[in-house]
């Protein structure tokens, strides 16, 4: 059974965690112990039903304000599949959160308020979406009942969008009107939007093609950890351990060990404790190599012939999550994958307004919840692809040496 992350946003109000909510009540995903503890907690609700924003709305903070500020995850599953589900906060203040949420996910639902249409929050969760090349679009007009569920209100929200998406060229949109409170479009079809011909948001869900977002063109194997035993029966074992995360590799292929650029072939390939013929994207392997020779964890084994870039200076498109503003001449520690290494901040070629995507090329510094462009030099060369070519390898993140705390999330152009 394969496994869907994806990613609420929308603004305040929209009703992201009651979606998430009705989706979980209507596909019996909550366990009567949390079931009791909603009614409970949804007892001064003026038409007395479930508050089902609760399941979601985690912080007191967020209960108080009616409004999500953090990241909450949820975990569901049907027969068809597993989902992991990141309610992103709507408001710009929490930009960091969204990105952090996204940045796994491989769709994303875009609400947007029948009665008010696009706007500017839903221009700016489009450009985020952009930005994290997210390969599957979903946008849920939601609310459908407070329009009389309306065709031409869907139609002419359908139509201003598509400008947005052609703008932005977001790869895969798919409309759907919902009623995330009345349960309209969510698991089961409405009589009330007769008139759409597509399925639920439950059956888009279980159906939407992830597998071909995976990349089984370009192998690439971070190494998590060198297994060598050392003992009597295992006295010569040496495996690289890691999860593949993109591409296949196939047992006697070339492979070249990077950043150092040393070649070997792959004398064998675990699988779950089994040899196998050859292993691929998204498994976990133990990879043996013909030769002896210095593989450390943090090193990329890529397919001979089949390398990405090898520098020490990066391009990057960089979310700030730090109170205490990213100047240029801060070092950090900069990691891609498995392997950390020493970088400093060069350059801030401009700051990038997420709501229009205007290049403001005059700004010296980034605040909290801003992005920018930098250029990133680190203190030894590292093997990486772009971002945009092959998303699992072009990420990386800054780390706050002192306090060991993520304060950077980095697409590498």
């Amino acid at each position: 059974m394969d496994l869907l992350r994806f990613i609420t946003a929308g603004s305040v109000d929209d009703g992201k965690s009651t979606l998430i909510g009705r989706l979980l009540y209507d596909s019996k995903s909550i366990l009567i112990d949390q079931l009791e503890a909603l009614e409970k907690q949804s007892r001064n609700k003026e038409d007395g039903g479930i508050d089902l924003a609760l399941l979601t709305d985690g912080l007191r903070a967020e209960r108080e304000q009616g409004i999500t500020i953090d990241v909450a995850y949820k975990y569901f599953s049907t027969p068809n599949r597993k989902f992991i589900i990141a309610d992103a906060p709507g408001h710009i203040q929490y930009t960091r959160n969204m990105v952090t949420g996204a940045s796994n996910a491989s769709l994303i639902i875009i609400l947007v308020d029948a009665r008010n249409g696009v706007v500017e929050q839903t221009r700016r969760h489009s450009i985020i979406a952009s930005l994290l090349n997210i390969p599957h679009v979903v946008v849920a007009i939601n609310k459908m009942d407070l329009v009389d569920y309306s065709q031409d209100v869907f139609n002419n929200i359908a139509i201003d969008y598509a400008e947005i998406a052609r703008t932005l060229e977001l790869k895969e949109v798919t409309y759907l009107p919902i009623s995330a409170l009345k349960g309209d479009n969510i698991v089961e079809k409405s009589d009330s939007l007769s008139w759409f011909e597509g399925g639920t948001l439950l059956e888009l869900l279980e159906n939407v093609q992830v597998a071909k977002d995976i990349d089984l063109t370009h192998a690439r194997l971070p190494v998590q950890y060198v297994i060598r035993p050392q003992t009597e029966d295992l006295h010569d074992y040496r495996g690289y351990a890691g999860k593949i995360i993109s591409g296949i590799y196939k047992k006697g292929e070339s492979v070249t060990v990077l950043p150092a650029g040393t070649s070997s072939r792959i004398k064998a390939i675990e699988v779950g404790g089994k040899e196998v013929e050859e292993a691929f994207a998204p498994q976990s392997v133990i990879l043996h190599l013909e030769d002896d020779i210095d593989v450390s964890r943090g090193d990329l084994i890529v397919r001979s012939g089949d390398h990405p870039r090898v520098e020490q200076d990066l391009d990057v498109l960089l979310c700030w999550m730090d109170s205490k503003p990213l100047t240029e001449g801060n070092k950090y520690l900069l990691q891609i994958g498995s392997r950390r290494v020493r970088s400093v901040v060069k350059e801030i070629a401009y700051k990038l307004d997420v709501n229009t995507l205007e290049k403001n090329h005059s700004a010296d510094q980034a605040g909290l919840n801003d992005i920018v462009k930098a250029r990133i030099r680190t203190a030894t060369p590292l093997p990486f692809d772009s971002y945009k070519d092959l998303r699992v390898n072009g990420g990386a993140i800054l780390i706050d040496e002192t306090s060991n705390v993520t304060v950077g999330a980095c697409m590498i152009q």
